[in-house]
């Protein structure tokens, strides 16, 4: 059995306190209408959240809960159409008996339909005032593809003009009868959806706008306008769950002509504010609360959500929880006191949270998604080595330990098994020297006068004792001293090596390793990168990017980097992968390669402008004065755009 990571329905983390929040304020907001922004970065807990709010409303007959994932619509034509067309076909089905709601129905279908006829024009028939046409736009369209289709232009296709002409002349037949142009238009749209409101008896209505921070652009965009123009009303809440960082982004994206801001606070982000009311921003997990999300995981991976001994863990969490800057962690005494006596599978999960959750905080910068699927790949390591008849030679602390080297600090971690394998006993001499240094290096407090002696560390481990993050490794318990560490190197061995995965693609092993060597080499590739097809871009872009993370000295180039820039610019499709990678970076010990090397890989302005906000944080933090020059520099070169 293995962690859930989609949202889930069981609240380890006491975001019911942001689920109530919402749903008081909802219902104190009465009639007017109200949107409300859930933010957090990828895997931080938007999409549970939404559903614990869902949940709120169950048995509230006047309360319907509307859910419109707009990544699922990715790709549909128009998005601003998708989205009115969802809310109205689940108020539709939502009250199918209903007197009325038919007839209400049918009116906004019509409108609707409007709406989609002036997409298909591509902007013949469309106002940039509200996106809505207007009978007779729409009737002197008909008449001018109708002669077109006479007299064709060279950048028309007579077949879809002759088309839409047909479509839309039964459209004008049926053409509302307002007047007034598109205002007009608008404002009927909305008092016909009030009208159908009504007539399905709704009180409130509230629509989840979930996963828009995943979609491009133009959708992301287009469903915030829908929300905006057309289904604000009275009665509505829209609880808008997305990274606000790439909602500002799809803004600047779609309006590229906007001026400079004269203020403190950028167009896009006034954009933002505008439309969102109330901004609830989730705070990543700071140490003591990863030490419980990673107890209770665990634990209702042993025992099961409905078990009632977890449902007293859960309730002893909670009440810690409440003030989570006064614990550091589950408190044995406080869970014993509702328990009783704690079941193995407890103990087991409180002894795991206290192994690795200080370090798993840090590296997985408070994020729950991150931390189930570090949780995930252990217990999938455990089972292999069930599966291979080893599971005895595996203890779940010490292979925990063992990938937080995998997963934080992979350099160190390929030493360290260089070092197991080669070992006739598999316990490297380096490793004892290392944590025996780690500890009497430590605090005063730590060391007493029956201590050993400080030893000198063998040459090996030299540079691991410049590292902070390898001396609290080492510190954390258990110890792997004496330990036959050579089972976990086999268990974990996926990321031994620079040329990880690529064991089943021996040829491209040549590739890799030119790409990885100096400019002329890698100038001289081009020809054998052009030929790679299929998933084998991918495949030797992981290799690249797994070298360069994995480097021991950032600040200077590492080796692949101009390989790596080669192969984007060759296969394009790789630029978000590349992005992605520059985000991920070290800001605090990155050189200016970081910035100047990509001039031809980033070929896309959707990327070129993503690798700009990642170049604005660089300019904004102060750590790294080298790259903060830098970034800031690159800002006076001129910009080549894709055409």
């Amino acid at each position: 059995m293995f962690l859930n990571d989609q949202e889930t329905a069981t609240d380890l983390l006491y975001f019911e306190a942001i689920s109530r929040t919402v749903v008081r304020l909802i219902d104190a907001s009465k009639n007017d209408p109200l949107t409300i922004g859930i933010h957090g970065d990828w895997g931080a807990g938007k999409s549970s959240i939404l559903k614990m709010i869902q949940s709120s409303w169950e048995d509230d007959d006047g309360t319907l809960c509307v859910w419109f994932n707009g990544w699922a619509f990715e790709g549909f034509d128009d998005a601003k159409t998708v989205v009115i067309e969802t809310v109205v076909e689940e108020l539709t089905r939502a009250r199918p008996k209903m007197a009325g709601v038919k007839e209400a129905a049918t009116k906004l279908r019509k409108r609707i339909d409007w709406l989609k006829l002036a997409r298909k024009t591509g902007g013949l028939a469309l106002t940039a005032f509200s996106g809505v046409p207007t009978p007779d736009l729409v009737s002197d369209a008909v008449g001018l593809i109708k002669g077109l289709v006479d007299n064709p232009g060279e950048a028309i296709s007579i077949e879809k003009l002759v088309d839409w002409a047909s479509t839309a002349s039964e459209f004008v037949k049926d053409a509302p009868e307002e007047a007034g142009g598109s205002p007009a238009h608008m404002h009927a749209f909305r008092e016909e959806f009030v009208a159908l409101l009504d007539a399905a008896k709704i009180k409130r209505l509230v629509v989840m706008v979930d996963d828009l921070d995943r979609c491009l652009p133009s959708t992301a965009i287009a469903t915030l306008e829908a929300i905006r123009l057309f289904l604000f009303v009275e009665r509505t809440a829209f609880i808008i769950g997305a990274d606000e960082a790439m909602i500002e982004y799809a803004v600047k994206d779609h309006f590229p002509d906007l001026p400079p801001s004269s203020g403190p606070v950028t167009y896009s982000r006034n954009y933002l504010e505008k439309l969102i009311q109330v901004p609830f921003r989730i705070p990543a997990l700071g140490a003591a609360e990863t030490r419980i999300y990673v107890s209770l995981l665990l634990a209702e991976n042993a025992l099961g959500s409905d078990d009632p001994t977890f449902a007293r863990l859960i309730s002893a969490a909670r009440d810690q929880l409440k003030k989570p800057w006064l614990i550091q962690g589950l408190d044995r005494s406080a869970i014993e006191e509702k328990l009783g006596k704690l079941p193995a599978p407890i103990e087991n999960a409180l002894a795991i949270s206290a192994q690795v959750s200080a370090v798993l905080s840090e590296g997985a910068h408070g994020n729950p998604r991150q931390i189930k699927r570090f949780l995930n790949t252990m217990m999938l390591r455990e089972a292999i080595a069930e599966e291979r008849g080893f599971a005895d030679d595996i203890e779940r602390s010490t292979l925990a330990k063992i990938m937080l080297a995998e997963r934080f600090a992979p350099s160190f971690y390929g030493e360290l098994a260089k070092l197991a394998a080669g070992d006739i006993n598999g316990s490297p001499k380096a490793i004892k020297a290392l944590e025996g240094h780690a500890k009497v290096s430590g605090s005063a407090q730590s060391v007493s006068a029956a201590d050993e002696e400080p030893v000198e560390p063998p040459s090996e481990v030299g540079e691991w004792l410049t590292s902070e993050w390898i001396i609290r490794w080492a510190k954390t318990e258990p110890k792997l001293a004496g330990k036959d560490l050579r089972p976990y190197v086999f268990v974990t061995r996926d990321k031994r090596s620079a040329l990880s995965g690529v064991a089943a693609h021996q040829h491209l092993e040549a590739i890799i390793e030119k790409l990885m060597a100096g400019r002329i080499a890698v100038a001289q590739s081009a020809e054998d990168v052009s030929k790679l097809t299929g998933m084998e871009p991918e495949t030797v872009f992981n290799a690249l990017r797994d070298n360069i993370l994995a480097s021991d000295k950032p600040s200077k180039k590492p080796d692949g980097v101009d390989g790596l820039a080669l192969l984007v610019e060759i296969h394009p499709a790789l630029q978000g992968r590349l992005v992605e990678l520059l985000e991920a970076l070290p800001t605090g010990r990155i050189g200016t390669w970081a910035v100047s090397s990509w001039s031809k890989a980033l070929q896309s302005d959707n990327w070129i402008d993503r690798f700009d906000l990642v170049k604005e944080q660089w300019a904004k933090q102060s750590e790294n004065k080298t790259l903060q020059s830098a970034a800031k520099a690159s800002k006076s070169l001129p910009r080549v755009r894709s055409v």
